[in-house]
C-alpha cells in the first residue's frame, strides 16, 4: 500500500513540472464547427473526434504524435509508441503476422483468431482494422498518430471499449519530390524506405511508396545453430488525390500490399509440474523469463503472410453541410507453421492457413446547426469473413496420419461477420463558457461460425474444402447495443480547460473457434460493456511554455470475455470462450506534459497510475484432481474463483521523460533526442499459480480457489533507455540527414508475450535486447 501511494504522488508531482505530448503538427484543411478555438503558433490539431480541433480544446483524453516525434525517436512501428501516451502497452506476438498486443487503460484483447475483434481500435485513414493481425503499422509515412483512451464506441463503434489509435499517412502533396532512407543495424537488421509525389501543384497528385524491412533475428538456437527470429517484409502502394478546380470535392484513393515472411520463434517456459517437461532434455526445461528466453531449442518454421488493402475517401463541402464517404477493403492471407513447444523434442507443430476478407463503409456529414451548436452525424457497415485450417502434430507423429492422442489430423474454422451503426455527436455551447458533449451510437452485429474435424483422413493442405471435414457444430446470434456517451466541459479562458464524461463502450459477442463439441461450438458469448467514467484538466500555463493534461478515470467492466477450459473433444479438453458476469474495476490517474525549456530545448513526460482487479470472477472450468460435488455447472465442472488474478497487460505504474535538444551548427542543425520508460510489472495471461480446492464433508469438490497468475507469463520491472542524435543538412538544395541511434540500452530482459497451456506447455516470446545503428536519408 505504500508503494503504491508513492507511485500515485509521483504521478502528481510531475504534472506540476511538465507537460504536452508532441511538436506542432500540421493543420487539417477544414474545421467542422465555426465555434473552433483560435489557432496560435505551436496548437496541435487532432481530428480524433471526426471534425478538427485543437488538442487542448478537446474534452477527451487525447495524446498526439506527429512525424517529428516519430523521426526524432527512430521509429520503426506503432510499437514504438508504447510510452509516449499514458497507460498505452503495445506488444508483439509473433501467432500472427503484424500481429499487436494492445493495452490501453487495462483493456486488452491477447489473442489472434479472428472470430473475435480486439478491444483497442488501430484506424488507418478512417478504416478500422477488424483483426489484431495487421496492427503491427510502420510508421515511415505517418503523418500523424492520435491516442484516444477511453471508449471510443459512438464516433468508433463497437469493438473500441479501451480506445483507439487513429493513423494519419500522408497525403499526395501535389507538388513533385520525394523523401527515402536507408538504415542499418544489430542483427543485420537493415531497411530501405522511399516515398514520391508527383502532380500539377493544384487538382491532382500522386503518391508511391516501398518499404522494405530485414532482420536475422535476436534468437540463437543452439540446436540448428542458427540466428532465430528472421523476418523480412515489403510494403508498397501508391495514393491519387483528386481536387477538380473550382469544386468544393476531393477524392483520394490508395491502394498497397504488405507482403510478409518471418520465423515464428517462441522460447520453451516449460517446468517440472508440466507433461512436456518429462519428454525433454534436463536443461531446455525449468528456465527462467529473462535471459533464458533468448536461447532456443526448436525446428525450423515459417510464416508467410500477404496482406492488399484499398482505401477511398471522398469529401464535399456544400456550405452548411460537409459530407465524407470512406470505403474500404482488407484482405490476408496466411501460411504458417510453428513449433508451439519450442525444445528439440518434437511435442506440439502445427500448420495454420488462413484467408480473412473485410470491407466496410462510413457516411458521415458534419456542420453547425446554429451558432454555438456543432455535429457529426453518420451510418457504418462492416462485413468480414475468414476461414482458418489447422493441423497439429502432437509427439512426433507424421502428420499425414492421425496421432493416438486425436481422432482428427486437422480442423477447420468458417467465420463470418456482418455489422451497421448508426450515430451522432453533438457540441452544444449552451452558456458562456461552458460547452455540451453528447451523443449515442446504436449498433448491430450478426456473427456465424462453423467447425469440423477431419475424422481422421487425410487432408492434402494444398487443396483443402469444407466438405472434406465432418462438421462438429455451428452458431448463428446477432447482437444489438445502444451506447451513449455525455460530458461537459467549461473554458474559463483560452489556456484552460476542466471536463467531465460518461461513456458506455461495447464489445460485440460471438461463438468459439476453439469449440471442440455441438454444444459450445453453437453457444455463444455474450457481448461485453465497459462504463467509464472521467474528469480531466488541459492546462496552458507561462505563456504557453508549459502544457499539462491531467485525466482521472473509473472503469466498470461487465460481462467480460475470458477464455476458459472445459472437458469436451478430441483431446479431452477444449478452449472456448465465455463471459464473467462479475467483470473488473480500473481506476486511474494520468499526466502527460510538455515544457519548452528554450526554443531548443523541450522536455515532454507522462505518467499513470491503475488500480485494477476483478470482481466475483467465477467461472465453470475442468478440475482433475479428484471427486467433484454436484453443482450448478454441470457434470465434471468445477466453479473456479478467479477474483485474486490480476488483470492482463495491466502495469499498476508506468513514466516516461523525454528531452529533445536541437542546436543550429555551421554544418546544420544537431538534434539529440533522449527518452526513459518505466512500466511495473504485469501478467500476460490468465493463468493459475496454484489451485486451492474446497471440498465438502465427503472430500468431493465444491469449488477451487485460483491463487493468482503463474509467474512465468509476469514481466520484470522494464526501465528502456532510447538514445537518437541526428545532424540535419542541405546538400545541393536536397535536405539530407544523418542519424544514429540505440534502443533498449539498459539491455532489459523480459516476455512480450507468454502463454502457459492447461498444465501440458508453457512457452514465451522475448523483448528486443539492446540495439543499435544508423539511418541516412533525404527529402525534397
Amino acid at each position: 500500500m505504500a508503494l503504491a501511494r508513492a507511485k500515485l504522488i509521483a504521478v502528481c508531482l510531475a504534472s506540476t513540472a511538465l507537460g504536452g505530448v508532441a511538436m506542432p503538427a500540421l493543420a487539417q484543411d477544414e474545421t467542422a464547427g465555426a465555434d473552433a478555438a483560435p489557432l496560435n503558433d505551436g496548437d496541435i490539431i487532432v481530428t480524433a473526434r471526426r471534425r478538427s480541433e485543437t488538442l487542448q480544446t478537446t474534452p477527451v483524453a487525447i495524446t498526439a504524435v506527429n512525424t517529428a516525434m516519430l523521426e526524432a525517436k527512430a521509429a520503426v512501428n506503432i510499437g514504438d509508441l508504447q510510452g509516449a501516451a499514458p497507460g498505452l502497452l503495445i506488444t508483439q506476438q509473433n501467432s500472427g503476422a503484424q500481429a499487436a498486443n494492445i493495452s490501453i487503460r487495462g483493456l486488452t484483447y491477447a489473442d489472434i483468431e479472428k472470430s473475435q475483434t480486439p478491444t483497442v481500435g488501430v484506424v488507418v485513414d478512417g478504416v478500422t482494422i477488424g483483426t489484431n493481425t495487421g496492427q503491427l503499422q510502420d510508421v515511415f509515412d505517418i503523418e500523424q498518430i492520435e491516442v484516444l483512451r477511453g471508449p471510443q464506441g459512438t464516433l468508433f463503434g463497437a469493438n473500441t471499449i479501451g480506445g483507439v489509435i487513429s493513423i494519419t499517412r500522408t497525403k499526395p502533396t501535389m507538388e513533385p519530390g520525394a523523401k527515402a532512407e536507408f538504415s542499418y543495424g544489430r542483427w543485420n537488421t537493415w531497411s530501405g524506405k522511399a516515398v514520391v509525389n508527383y502532380g500539377d501543384g493544384d487538382t491532382w497528385g500522386v503518391k508511391l511508396f516501398y518499404f522494405h524491412n530485414e532482420t536475422d533475428g535476436f534468437y540463437d538456437n543452439v540446436i540448428r545453430n542458427v540466428n532465430a527470429g528472421w523476418s523480412k517484409g515489403d510494403t508498397y502502394g501508391g495514393s491519387v488525390l483528386f481536387k477538380p478546380a473550382g469544386s468544393n470535392f476531393d477524392a483520394q484513393f490508395t491502394i498497397e500490399n504488405v507482403v510478409q515472411s518471418f520465423d515464428p520463434v517462441v522460447s520453451n517456459l516449460a517446468n517440472s509440474s508440466e507433461v512436456f517437461c518429462a519428454f525433454e532434455p534436463a536443461n531446455e526445461c525449468n528456465r527462467n523469463n529473462t535471459t533464458d528466453l533468448y536461447t532456443t531449442f526448436g525446428d525450423d518454421a515459417e510464416s508467410h503472410y500477404r496482406a492488399p488493402d484499398a482505401t477511398l475517401q471522398m469529401n464535399y463541402d456544400a456550405g452548411l453541410v460537409n459530407f465524407t464517404s470512406i470505403t474500404g477493403w482488407r484482405h490476408s492471407r496466411e501460411k504458417q507453421t510453428q513449433d508451439f513447444d519450442g525444445s528439440s523434442t518434437d511435442l506440439y507443430y502445427v500448420d495454420r492457413r488462413q484467408n480473412y476478407t473485410q470491407w466496410s463503409q462510413e457516411l458521415r456529414a458534419s456542420g453547425n446547426l446554429f451558432q454555438g451548436f456543432d455535429y457529426v452525424v453518420g451510418a457504418y457497415y462492416f462485413h468480414s469473413k475468414y476461414d482458418l485450417t489447422q493441423w497439429s502434430r502432437v509427439f512426433g507423429f507424421d502428420p499425414t496420419t492421425p496421432p493416438t492422442l486425436f481422432d482428427t489430423n486437422a480442423q477447420h474454422v468458417e467465420g463470418r461477420t456482418e455489422s451497421y451503426a448508426f450515430f451522432g455527436d453533438f457540441n452544444w455551447e449552451f452558456a458562456d463558457k461552458f460547452r455540451l458533449s453528447f451523443g449515442g451510437r446504436w449498433s448491430h452485429d450478426n456473427k456465424k461460425l462453423s467447425n469440423g474435424f477431419a475424422g481422421g483422413r487425410l487432408i492434402d493442405p494444398s487443396n483443402v474444402s469444407a466438405d472434406q471435414f465432418v462438421p462438429v457444430g455451428s452458431g448463428d446470434a446477432s447482437f444489438s447495443k445502444f451506447t451513449p456517451k455525455v460530458g461537459i466541459d467549461y473554458r474559463p479562458n483560452s489556456d484552460m480547460m476542466f471536463y467531465a464524461s460518461w461513456s458506455r463502450g461495447y464489445r460485440s459477442g460471438g461463438f468459439s473457434p476453439r469449440a471442440a463439441t455441438a454444444e459450445t461450438a453453437s453457444t455463444p458469448f455474450q457481448p461485453e460493456t465497459v462504463d467509464a467514467y472521467e474528469i480531466g484538466a488541459k492546462l496552458a500555463l507561462f505563456d504557453r511554455r508549459l502544457d499539462i493534461n491531467l485525466a482521472g478515470y473509473v472503469s466498470d467492466y461487465k460481462n467480460m470475455q475470458q477464455n476458459l477450459t472445459v472437458p469436451g473433444g478430441p483431446t479431452g479438453n477444449q478452449t472456448i470462450t465465455g463471459n464473467v458476469a462479475g467483470g473488473a474495476l480500473i481506476k486511474g490517474i494520468e499526466m502527460d506534459a510538455s515544457l519548452r525549456v528554450t526554443p531548443e530545448l523541450r522536455i515532454t513526460a507522462s505518467a499513470a497510475y491503475m488500480d485494477s482487479h476483478f470482481r466475483d470472477f467465477v467461472t465453470c472450468g475442468a478440475y482433475a484432481g479428484g471427486p467433484v460435488a454436484s453443482n450448478s455447472c454441470g457434470v465434471g465442472l468445477v466453479p473456479f474463483d478467479y477474483s485474486a488474478n490480476n488483470l492482463i497487460y495491466a502495469p499498476e505504474f508506468t513514466s516516461s521523460l523525454n528531452a529533445d535538444y536541437s542546436l543550429p551548427t555551421s554544418f546544420g542543425r544537431v538534434s539529440l533526442n533522449v527518452g526513459w520508460r518505466h512500466i511495473s510489472p504485469y501478467d500476460e495471461q490468465l493463468s493459475a499459480a496454484s489451485l486451492t480446492p474446497v471440498t465438502d464433508g465427503s472430500g468431493n469438490a465444491t469449488a477451487v480457489i485460483v491463487n493468482g497468475n503463474d509467474s512465468r507469463v509476469r514481466t520484470t520491472t522494464q526501465d528502456l533507455v532510447d538514445v537518437s542524435l541526428t545532424v540535419d543538412f542541405t546538400l545541393d538544395n536536397v535536405d539530407a540527414y544523418v542519424r544514429v541511434f540505440g534502443r533498449n540500452l539498459t539491455d532489459e530482459r523480459t516476455t512480450t508475450h507468454a502463454f502457459t497451456v492447461a498444465g501440458l506447455w508453457s512457452f514465451g516470446m522475448a523483448l528486443e535486447p539492446r540495439t543499435y545503428g544508423g539511418t541516412i536519408g533525404f527529402r525534397f
